[in-house]
């Protein structure tokens, strides 16, 4: 430990009762729960199976348990849980499924299968309607709201149909054999409420708890916490008051302020010292930060150097903004002789990368986008998918429920779920109940006809994959199912258009993989959850990096561009509305703390909203900053950006070198 500071050794060697750990941004939290972790292991005799680290996103757990593994360097972590909170309460309902009434081998929907669900019960045609009422539920579960209550509670019309709904909702996936996401929090918190047994046992089997971003856990998560942590209170919790920026998602500060309420003897430690930015960028954020209400003060320095001033441009309109910025990058790149990857442009909502993207694509510079949507993850390319899964494994319950739906064939809700209701009670898999004589008995033979003659075409497509060429079946399959009819009655001409492209797209790829590895479809079905193969691997491509705040949280670039920093953009003229300012406030600072050498901020004096091209004004964030470490730059005398002077300076950076890129 002899490269640790004080504070990071201390949180580290600290167990005498429950842990906060306030760790700022840059800090070394990372680092002090994976040598927290070893210390448990080696120093303090804890079995790897007894010890459980919670973190708040699957790559994240990745990246920990690799680091665990190194420094473990060789010797056993078998039993170590490393995971999501989703993923432990995965674990959980798993092993206890027969104590709720499931079989462990229940299902998982997504959130576009819960979607569905929730339109068909909602008995309306509004896709908005059907994502309201998923939001709103998905608040209640999150909240550990039950559907009784639900109804009790509802303040109006919308959240009192909401209610309605949620308790269908409930009934339809317990008859599915089914849970969606929040219920892997609810449920195990349920369960250990309601079964001291089996929290004794969970207890006994978890004897220290490590759980990371703390500040983003919700009602339901810190419930878990205490439950699992019980009266032994063994626990480090790491997390940062002034990272909170997921309040839209159910994040609660209220359980960091509740932390010392619950746990008395809690000790709190405090990591200020940051590894990642210079003087500059700290002092900036520091005072931004210190206009919002503290949790606990805390203030974070460097020995990392002053570092470059702050520059502020204020720009015409977002086109300009973004010439500007690409023109400013690509100086700044060919003066410091870097990578694009070096660089991150970030911005507060995705509509605003449309028309950076469209200057890096004239300039040709490579970018990578983050928080859009994956290939894999479009509704289209996920019911084709779901076909393939179920021709490689029969059982796969979310994929049959997927496909039967996708396009519809007259088997409704109420059928589907006394499909489910059947293979509950029988514990078989939903395409083996279809052909069961008991299933045949309950239900009306226009409910069944339409599911045996889907059932049967399942089963003549899988006879077809076993051989035939993979690109056939795929047309087979295609044409049978009249997917591209289908699309054309769900979308407007020009969206049902590039969805089809997508999955030709798919389906070309699916082919010509068949053909190179001399495979059948089945053989490739069989593999269906490593399709994302066709996206190319840009982890470390030497790209300009494009994301949201919110996406970038946990992330560090050494040169960002923090781009639309005006009122109505950030802070967001909805979170002004709603009271929401000093999360807006967090979600700034975060983004200048993703900063380590340079931070370059911009905003635009004219914004197009819809048709109209409204005023805008500088943020107040940036008058927040404090003026020593900012320089504005870009304005000539008449108050207009020196874009000329900018192009001129890039055109003899470029003739400098000769024209290198």
């Amino acid at each position: 430990m002899s490269a640790l500071n004080p504070q990071q050794r201390e949180a580290i060697r600290y167990l005498d009762g429950p842990l906060l750990v306030l760790a700022g941004a840059g800090s070394g939290k990372t680092r002090v729960i994976t040598e927290k972790i070893v210390y448990l292991i080696e120093s303090c005799g804890l079995q790897p199976r007894n010890i459980a680290a919670i973190t708040f996103t699957n790559k994240a757990a990745r990246e920990m348990q690799q680091r665990v593994g190194k420094l473990l360097a060789g010797r056993s972590a078998a039993g170590l849980v490393i995971s999501t909170f989703h993923a432990l309460g995965v674990r959980m309902l798993r092993e206890e499924a027969l104590a709720i009434g499931y079989k462990p081998a229940f299902s998982i929907l997504d959130s576009a299968d819960c979607l569905a669900i929730l339109a068909e019960l909602s008995g309306s045609a509004d896709k908005a309607l059907a994502r309201r009422l998923q939001w709103q539920i998905s608040s209640w579960k999150s909240a550990l709201v039950l559907p009784g209550e639900a109804a009790r509670i509802a303040g109006n019309d919308g959240e009192a149909r909401a209610a309605r709904v949620y308790a269908s909702y409930a009934e339809t996936l317990r008859a599915y054999q089914a849970v969606d996401f929040d219920d892997l929090i609810a449920l195990p918190v349920r369960l250990l409420e309601t079964q001291p047994a089996l929290r004794e046992k969970w207890q006994n089997r978890l004897r220290y708890l490590l759980v990371d971003e703390y500040q983003d856990t919700n009602a339901g998560q810190y419930a878990l916490l205490r439950l699992l942590a019980g009266q032994r209170a063994a626990f480090t919790a790491v997390g940062d008051d002034d990272q909170s920026i997921y309040g839209w998602r159910g994040a609660d500060l209220a359980n960091l302020r509740g932390l010392p309420r619950d746990y008395p003897n809690l000790k709190l430690i405090k990591l200020e010292q940051n590894y990642r930015s210079t003087a500059r960028i700290l002092q900036a954020a520091n005072a931004l930060i210190a206009n919002n209400e503290k949790l606990f003060d805390k203030s974070l320095w460097s020995e990392l150097g002053p570092g470059d001033p702050i520059t502020v441009s204020a720009c015409p309109d977002q086109e300009r903004e973004a010439e500007s910025v690409v023109m400013k990058l690509q100086a700044h790149r060919f003066e410091h002789r870097g990578r694009f990857s070096d660089y991150a442009i970030l911005y507060r909502g995705n509509f605003q990368a449309r028309v950076v993207e469209e200057f890096l694509r004239n300039q040709r510079v490579p970018y990578r986008l983050s928080g859009g949507q994956s290939f894999f993850d479009r509704s289209e390319i996920r019911d084709i998918a779901a076909y393939l899964r179920l021709l490689a494994n029969s059982d796969d319950d979310p994929a049959f429920i997927r496909a039967v739906g996708a396009p519809r064939r007259g088997v409704g809700s109420s059928t589907l779920q006394a499909l489910g209701e059947y293979a509950g009670e029988r514990h078989l898999p939903l395409f083996t109940a279809v052909f069961e004589e008991g299933f045949a008995q309950r239900v009306q033979s226009r409910q069944l006809s339409p599911l045996l003659e889907f059932a049967a075409f399942v089963r003549r497509l899988r006879q077809r994959a076993e051989h035939a060429p993979a690109a056939s079946v795929l047309d087979e399959l295609l044409a049978g199912i009249a997917y591209e009819d289908w699309l054309r009655t769900q979308d407007d001409a020009r969206t049902a258009r590039s969805r089809l492209e997508n999955v030709r797209e798919l389906c070309d790829w699916l082919g010509r993989k068949a053909v190179e590895e001399g495979k059948t479809l089945l053989a490739l079905a069989q593999g269906i959850a490593l399709m994302s193969m066709i996206e190319k691997d840009e982890v470390d491509a030497d790209a300009v990096q494009l994301s949201t705040l919110h996406a970038a949280k946990g992330l560090e670039f050494k040169h960002v561009f923090l781009i639309g920093v005006e009122e109505g953009v950030l802070p967001h003229r909805e979170a002004q509305a709603e009271n929401r300012l000093e999360e807006e406030r967090r979600l700034m600072y975060v983004g200048i703390t993703r900063a380590q050498r340079s931070l370059h901020l911009s905003y635009a004096e004219r914004r197009q909203q819809g048709r109209q091209v409204m005023p805008s004004e500088a943020s107040r964030f940036i008058g927040e900053m404090g003026r020593a470490d900012l320089r504005f730059v870009g304005r000539g005398s008449d108050g207009v950006p020196d874009r000329a002077g900018g192009a001129q300076r890039l055109a003899a950076l470029r003739a400098m070198l000769g024209g290198a890129r």
